[in-house]
């Protein structure tokens, strides 16, 4: 089991390079199973998500090479099985893009439950009503999804989503992509890693157009060839060490981003009192003065992302009078708040509403995460704080920040993992 120590109190000086987006990588790599020849993928992030995908799809029948340590080579032109691992795919929520990828492919697929996920607590209702659009029938047999179509191939579609969802956006336009005719999503999601799936595809042979709008046309086709395609920055990492430096001052800079994807972000920390400086790939970001407080409201790309509420809220602990945090995007992501507490945050939360009284500082204290993007705001509460801290149940935080530790080494943080007796904690999927 491991744990990170961390001895708070230091500001973080130095440079950062952003890694490939983890939210963008867990939906291409399963939409490889679309292309009949070889898809070589770069700017892979190193995460334990990606490292579950990559064996998910080999235990399919797909060839992996990896190339080096961002780069591999898939091969699903011999897949051998449309049902996936149960004990794999439980261990993601993101594994059901495999069915939208699947059944889009050979016209079926069986998928494990995503794990922590079931139609009441994290819907795929919309998934589903995508896919049964497209001419699928889709039930929930023995802890699978089985999807499947009456001649093997789907058929285009209007599709109009009753909410904005990035699961079921990127997963219908996997299934439409190879189907027979036209398909249209409405009131589709805009997130970057929707755009970059869509270029993705199309750079594979797919005809699709208007991702990152409310829009979605695909025209389906026959097949989708081989060929290269490099992963966009990860927006939720370069966020989480802006938020870094936010909560305990200095100056770092960002590495490696697309800025516009950074704006919403960004603009919450300027209202704060951060300063940002935004050159070509690069955010120059530094804090000096005293945080300011902010109401922040999570939205929809391009709204505030709900991915960064965590480390945002944590900020805003440190900041002058009080902030208002209203989650509008999931249900239950308060539950880092009693660990925040423990170093002596004042948060209440009422629903989906959290209100944070600033504090003079944060106190090092025996730590908990509980999800993935929880557990990044707790090293950053741990970093600011004074005192030492230990963050346990660390495995959450590696599905999607590629060699945190080293990283924030480099900005001078005193932080190390540590392995310590006791038992395996299982990887289940969390919100993140």
């Amino acid at each position: 089991m491991t744990k990170y120590i961390v001895q708070g109190g230091h500001p973080l000086f130095g440079e950062v390079e952003i890694s490939g987006a983890k939210n963008a990588a867990v939906a291409i790599l399963p939409a490889a199973l679309l292309v009949d020849g070889v898809c070589r993928i770069e700017n892979i992030p190193q995460i334990s998500d990606v490292t579950l995908s990559l064996k998910i799809l080999e235990h399919l029948g797909a060839g992996i090479r990896v190339i080096n340590r961002h780069t591999v080579e898939i091969d699903s032109s011999h897949i051998r099985s449309t049902r996936t691992s149960y004990e794999l795919a439980r261990k993601m929520r993101a594994s059901y893009y495999l069915i939208g990828a699947l059944l889009g492919r050979f016209g079926q697929a069986e998928v494990a439950m995503p794990g922590g996920c079931n139609f009441g607590v994290r819907p795929i209702d919309q998934h589903v009503k995508g896919f049964t659009a497209l001419g699928a029938k889709v039930m929930v047999e023995g802890g699978f999804i089985n999807a499947s179509t009456e001649n093997g191939r789907l058929k285009g579609a209007n599709i109009y989503l009753d909410v904005v969802s990035v699961g079921a956006t990127m997963n219908i336009m996997m299934a439409a992509v190879r189907a027979e005719g036209n398909t249209i999503i409405e009131n589709a999601a805009k997130e970057p890693h929707i755009v970059d799936l869509a270029n993705f595809l199309n750079s594979m042979g797919a005809n699709i157009r208007g991702a990152g709008t409310d829009t979605i046309k695909i025209q389906g086709v026959d097949r989708l060839r081989g060929g290269s395609y490099a992963i966009i920055p990860d927006q939720i990492e370069a966020g989480t060490y802006m938020a870094a430096v936010a909560a305990t001052g200095g100056q770092i800079l960002v590495k490696n981003i697309i800025p516009k994807h950074m704006d919403c972000i960004t603009a919450k920390l300027v209202e704060m009192g951060v300063e940002v400086e935004e050159r070509e790939d690069t955010l120059l970001v530094r804090r000096s003065g005293p945080l300011q407080k902010a109401n922040v409201k999570t939205m929809p790309y391009p709204g505030f992302p709900t991915d960064m509420q965590p480390q945002i809220t944590t900020v805003l602990c440190l900041a002058e009078g009080t902030s208002l945090v209203t989650e509008s995007v999931w249900n239950n992501r308060y539950r880092y708040v009693d660990e925040l507490k423990r170093m002596g945050a004042n948060i209440q939360v009422d629903d989906k509403t959290a209100v944070v009284e600033g504090v003079d500082h944060l106190t090092g204290a025996p730590i908990q995460a509980c999800d993935l993007r929880a557990g990044a705001a707790l090293v950053i509460a741990a970093l600011a704080a004074q005192g030492e801290s230990e963050i346990s149940c660390v495995q959450y935080i590696e599905r999607g920040y590629e060699d945190i530790v080293t990283k924030l080494q480099g900005l001078g943080a005193t932080i190390r993992a540590v392995e310590v007796p006791g038992e395996s904690e299982e990887l289940e999927a969390h919100i993140g």
